[in-house]
């Protein structure tokens, strides 16, 4: 007997620990993402609107990275690796299919002071000035791609641990108004740097807490200094670039391909660099030698990770939030999901790889995420064709950049920022929804030009944290209705048809950022959930007690609330009466499940609103006007929904 229980326990273990080929495969297609797309791609769909996106990515990705390498303190063909390298790895491992990962503004920035610190340009007149075998550069750009690559290896390290820790879930911390305030912040410091180029100013690096007013301070002390010929070419430049972008984004639905301005500005600019001789007769500098050639692979110099531990951590965290937030805007627009795991992965891998072949920090950009967008890209194949023509310009094009003028490159990154820097607009959305996120707002935007991205964005969430925790305690506790008299009016006011069409659900907490989330995949699976059995006239005041959504105690709705809608139209009455207080992040979630309802065939109707929350609604979404929404209570909701089926089925007589 003991034997036989002995070979039924082996049985169980096996089957328990030998992985199944299903399973496996299950675990490549989660991990791997491009094994899920890629062997359905439709090539006669896809292929041309894809081939056109990477192409106008591909002029994108050449004039960022040549200038966010300059802006990391590195030269400029380290910006072409890095946006060949990052944007291959993110296409297997990345599940965002309209993201472009790249050299980015705030990773770059922040590595930057790394680089700097640890090897200043006052060094070079004391290093030797041979040149490695590395391309032909000197010793000293070496030095300094080490120390940007240490912090891409570092940072990528760490975002791989945030993934094996399964971090992605805390993500919910962050919230769109941090977000927002933050990347707006850095944009105005990446701004700020590139001062120096649109003004022909020659300028010492400058960093540290408040260098961004030491940067104007400098700026208006040496005012005489600037290059009238750089300031000229920097304005003509960034008016040509914003006009024909706008004339574009305008005309778009009528014109096929957009004019790629920033290729036909790079070059008209060379050009007439290269004819007139602007370095040597008005002193303009110039982007300079781009060598041929990708170098063989080299490790990141291991020894100096713990001097770049602090920038590491800045690129990791900064880099994911800012990525993240576009992936999801991205699933969120096409109808799509993103695991925040998973981007962890991408991003840590895209960055841990990539350090490895010479190449600056790497993030997603808005920028570039956008350009796909208007340019009609379908998947991450877009993004793979441009590889092969940033591939083209690496080992052909790239010794004719010597003469792009670098107030025209600067001219192009501070136009490339638009979308970040008309964020401001924003401010005036938070006010009418939640002014407290509208302070939170302003105090992480302060932070973050006061000191540095990292440091804002860690202002902005333990200040969410601090005013959540503040405000809990003053929520108002839900008064319980009475459910026999809710069972009795719905009894004998209306029909049992109806009423088997009628979902009623309460909002028992606050809805913030912290269980926003969660509240829509409940809510999400409560609709989604069929049965083909039809609910009993008796359970629907079980329904309505039922399904009270705990979101922050993250319970789970009870299977008898979740019980779908009939294949006819359905209708969803949300109880507002608990939910005491809210934010900006609830409001937008409350709008989405509007939205996503609307687009299931089902009415939400809000009942027992708040005043505020009826503005805060109004003003954010793009709400039915044809139809009442918000109602003074459950019942004068479920009158409204059997008034609008007796008028339905008067009409359908009618026309009979």
């Amino acid at each position: 007997m003991t034997g036989a229980k002995r070979k039924k326990k082996s049985v169980l273990w096996s089957k328990m620990h030998t992985p199944q080929c299903e399973d496996i495969t299950q675990w490549c297609r989660r991990r791997l993402p491009i094994l899920a797309w890629a062997p359905h791609y439709n090539l006669k769909e896809n292929l041309l609107p894809d081939t056109v996106s990477g192409i106008m990515l591909a002029v994108q990705q050449v004039a960022q990275g040549l200038a966010f390498a300059v802006l990391s303190s590195v030269h400029p063909v380290f910006g072409l690796y890095g946006s060949l390298f990052p944007a291959i790895i993110y296409a297997i491992f990345g599940m965002g299919r309209h993201v472009a990962t790249g050299t980015f503004a705030l990773t770059s920035l922040i590595s930057a002071n790394a680089v700097e610190r640890l090897v200043p340009q006052s060094i070079q007149n004391l290093t030797t000035q041979s040149n490695t075998s590395v391309l032909g550069l000197s010793d000293f750009e070496m030095q300094r791609i080490g120390v940007a690559a240490a912090v891409s290896f570092l940072g990528g390290v760490i975002q791989v641990v945030m993934f094996l820790l399964q971090l992605g879930s805390a993500t919910f911390l962050v919230t769109e108004p941090v977000i927002s305030a933050m990347t707006t912040g850095a944009a105005t410091h990446v701004v700020t740097s590139q001062v120096k180029y649109l003004l022909g100013m020659k300028m010492p690096y400058i960093s540290g807490p408040l260098g961004f007013f030491y940067i104007y301070a400098y700026v208006f002390e040496n005012i005489k200094s600037v290059q009238l010929e750089a300031l000229l070419l920097s304005l003509l430049s960034i008016v040509v670039l914003v006009l024909v972008k706008e004339l574009n984004e305008q005309f778009k639905r009528r014109i096929k391909v957009v004019l790629p301005v920033d290729l036909v500005l790079i070059i008209a600019a060379s050009f007439a660099c290269y004819c007139t001789n602007m370095e040597n007769t008005y002193g303009l500098e110039v982007v300079g030698h781009i060598p041929k050639g990708i170098p063989p692979p080299r490790a990141p110099p291991m020894n100096i990770l713990s001097a770049v531990i602090t920038e590491a951590f800045g690129v990791a965290l900064v880099g994911y939030v800012a990525s993240l937030a576009l992936a999801q805007g991205s699933a969120k627009k096409f109808k799509y999901s993103v695991d925040d795991n998973q981007e962890f992965l991408a991003h840590g891998l895209s960055n841990v790889i990539s350090s490895f072949f010479f190449c600056i920090p790497s993030a997603a950009a808005m920028g570039r995420t956008a350009g796909l967008y208007s340019t009609g890209a379908k998947t991450q194949v877009a993004c793979l064709i441009s590889c092969i023509f940033v591939l083209i310009v690496i080992y052909a094009i790239g010794p004719l950049l010597y003469w792009l003028p670098m107030c025209v490159l600067a001219s192009i990154i501070v136009v490339g920022l638009k979308g970040m820097l008309i964020q401001f607009r924003d401010l005036k959305k938070y006010w009418n929804v939640d002014k407290i996120d509208w302070g939170i707002w302003v105090s992480t935007y302060v932070f973050t030009i006061c000191f540095a991205a990292n440091v804002g964005l860690l202002f902005g969430v333990v200040c969410t944290i601090a005013i959540v925790i503040g405000r809990f305690p003053r929520a108002k506790t839900l008064s319980i209705k009475n459910t026999k008299e809710m069972e009795f009016k719905v009894k004998t006011e209306t029909d049992s048809e109806t009423l088997q069409q009628v979902k009623i659900i309460s909002i028992n907490n606050p809805l913030v950022f912290m269980n926003a989330k969660k509240f829509y995949t409940d809510l999400m699976n409560l609709i989604q959930k069929e049965n083909a059995s039809n609910q009993p006239i008796d359970d629907i005041s079980k329904c309505e007690q039922n399904t009270l959504l705990n979101s922050l105690s993250n319970g789970n709705c009870n299977d008898e609330a979740s019980q779908a809608c009939p294949s006819e139209k359905c209708s969803l009455i949300l109880d507002c009466s608990g939910l005491t207080f809210f934010d900006y992040s609830g409001v937008a979630m409350l709008a989405e499940i509007y939205m996503d309802c609307k687009g299931r065939s089902v009415d939400v109707l809000l009942a027992d609103c708040t005043a505020s929350l009826i503005k805060a609604m109004k003003y954010y979404g793009n709400l039915d006007s044809e139809k009442p929404i918000f109602f003074e209570s459950v019942s004068a909701a479920i009158s409204n929904i059997c008034l609008n089926k007796n008028l339905n089925k008067l009409s359908d007589h009618s026309e009979v």
